[in-house]
Formats: structure tokens, sequence, C-alpha cells
């Protein structure tokens, strides 16, 4: 999200300020309470763990426009924007190059809360590794934390000791469950942003968000007077989401090809992934 605002700044013309870390949600309220009587014309609160306070603030601050995601309720508000990401259709093409790359027939899957674009994720990516192989065990876990990234550790270990050889997840706490993933080399899967750094050699995919199309249709509509009340999307389709291989994974031919296969057919709308 920094990453979109920011490629929007000279053209769209914003003055930016961020407050990142807000993992206490009454801390996160107060930030959007003091931005909202500093006379900011659109406040993101970037998480779905936000929609409780911005349900409540925005009728406070109506000539205000609040914005938060992911999910897809304004709340009927006229001055909230929502957005979401079609997680599960990159979550589907990530899960079915997994079934295709484990030799255990046994995946792990780590998610904060079963919510927004991170259920999404699981969900699709548990549907695309049975669309390669019906068999397969699927075990997604749900740590109830965005930041802790010792749980995700904690669940990666688990899930290994189980027999999967294949291990995915969701969030920056994911970075937990990508070094136990780099200690046993086994090959991960990502969601929102490249995670290569992290394991050059073992992640396999990421899918990558990029928020900066529908962030441009926000300042359009604030400015032609449009407060808020409508949703976003970003999808394989219209490029606010993308497949990222990693080079430094050594990917056989064939898995890439079907998940290349799996990106056209759903950006083009012959696949609708199910959740």
């Amino acid at each position: 999200m920094v990453a979109a605002l920011q490629s929007l700044q000279k053209s769209d013309n914003l003055q930016i300020a961020i407050s990142d870390n807000q993992f206490v949600i009454a801390d996160a309220g107060n930030i959007i309470r003091q931005y909202a009587t500093e006379g900011y014309n659109l406040i993101i609160a970037h998480g779905s763990q936000y929609g409780s306070t911005i349900q409540q603030l925005a009728p406070q601050f109506p000539k205000v426009s609040f914005a938060w995601g992911t999910a897809g309720s304004t709340f009927n508000q006229p001055n909230v924007f929502a957005y979401l990401a079609a997680a599960n259709e990159g979550g589907y093409v990530e899960g079915a190059m997994a079934a295709m790359l484990s030799k255990s027939h046994v995946l792990g899957a780590i998610g904060p809360i079963a919510a927004g674009d991170d259920k999404l994720f699981i969900d699709g990516f548990a549907a695309g590794a049975r669309s390669v192989d019906p068999k397969v065990v699927i075990h997604p876990v749900y740590t109830g934390s965005y930041s802790d990234a010792s749980l995700y550790a904690t669940a990666a270990k688990t899930f290994v000791a189980g027999g999967a050889d294949v291990l995915a997840g969701t969030t920056q706490a994911s970075s937990g469950a990508i070094g136990v993933a780099r200690q046993n080399n086994l090959p991960w899967f990502g969601n929102d942003w490249p995670m290569d750094s992290l394991a050059p050699k073992n992640v396999v995919a990421t899918e990558v968000y990029n928020w900066a199309p529908s962030l441009h249709q926000m300042f359009t509509e604030i400015r032609n007077g449009t407060l808020g009340g409508a949703t976003y999307s970003i999808t394989l389709g219209n490029g606010g989401e993308v497949i990222q291989f990693n080079a430094g994974f050594n990917l056989p031919a064939n898995v890439k090809a079907k998940a290349e296969s799996l990106i056209k057919a759903i950006a083009g709308g012959t696949l609708t992934p199910a959740q």
C-alpha cells in the first residue's frame, strides 16, 4: 500500500503521512481520529482488523473520506471506500503449483485470522491444490496475529513434523514460517508482497498486489465530489494482482506452464477459482 501511494505521489499531487505497525486497534483508532481532525482528505486503514473502527469514526467526520480493506463493505456510509483483493485467484494458481511440487501430498498454509484476503488466499490455495491432486492433505492454520512471526514458525514446524513438504502463508508474520521452510529446504508460496529475499532458494512464487489503480480511482472520485460509497477489487484480470515467480527457485517447466495456463484462464474469465 505504501509503495502504491508513493508511486502516485507526483502524478496525483499527494501529501502522504504514514503510521505503520499499528497492531493495537485502539492505538490505530486514535491515529485515524487525529488524521481526520488534521484535515486529511482520505484516511486509509489498511487491514481488515480496522473495519469496526472505520464504521464508528466515519459518521463523526462526514467531510473526510475513509478507505479500508481488504473487505467489501462500505457500511452504507457515503464517505467510506472499501477495497479487496481476489486473493483466491492467485492462491488457486499457487495451490496447483504446490500440489505438483509436493512428494508427500501434504501441504501447510498459515494466515493471521480467517477473514479478508488472507482467508481468500488460503481457501484458493486449498482449492487449487485439490484441483491437481484430489487426495492432497491440506492443513490451514490461523494464528490470530498479524505480527507474531514466532506463531507462524511454530505452525510451520508442526506442519513439517506432520509430513508437509510445501508451505504457504500470508502477512508480514510469514517471515517466521519462511525461516522454517529455508531451514528444511522446502518450497514456499507467498501472498501480498515479494518474499524472495527472505529465502532466495525456497520462495517459489508470490501473489503480488498493486493497489495503485484502485487508489487513483478513489482520488478521482474525491476530487469530483464523491467521498465514498464504492468498493474496488484487484484481480489477475485487471492487473491489480500478479504472480511473481522467483528466478532463484529451480521451477520445473511443466509446473510453470500449468501456472501460466491457469493465470490466463482466470484473467480471461474462463476459469473462476472455487474458494
